[in-house]
């Protein structure tokens, strides 16, 4: 597998840490950053263990729960912003690089499909 999904779905992983942290502290918001924490972090740990996969199918499958992952941080982003807990510059940043995770996981499955 390409070593920059992983780089970058851990990198994603401490972005999505550190967002949870601030939300928490300036918003005093705690129900919708856990969800968001558990989601933005599980994508990366998916990814990680991948790379044990004891066959094609495995391997797909484990990719598959990343991008799972993926498509609902997106949507916990989504909520925070609409909820006036993101602003439109903290949003962006996060948001374009999950979905960046969203299309290298697509491409790796369908590739490993084939």
């Amino acid at each position: 597998m390409d070593r920059a999904i992983q780089e970058k779905s851990f990198l994603f992983a401490v972005q999505t840490v550190k967002l949870c942290r601030y939300i928490q502290t300036e918003h005093k918001e705690y129900i919708l950053t856990k969800q968001l924490m558990k989601c933005g972090t599980s994508i990366g740990a998916n990814i990680s263990e991948a790379q044990q996969a004891q066959s094609r199918p495995d391997f797909v499958s484990k990719l598959n729960i990343a991008l799972k992952e993926a498509y609902e941080t997106n949507y916990w982003l989504r909520l925070l912003h609409a909820t006036e807990l993101l602003t439109e510059k903290e949003f962006q940043s996060i948001f374009a690089d999950c979905q960046e995770i969203e299309r290298l996981l697509i491409a790796i499955i369908k590739t490993t499909k084939e």
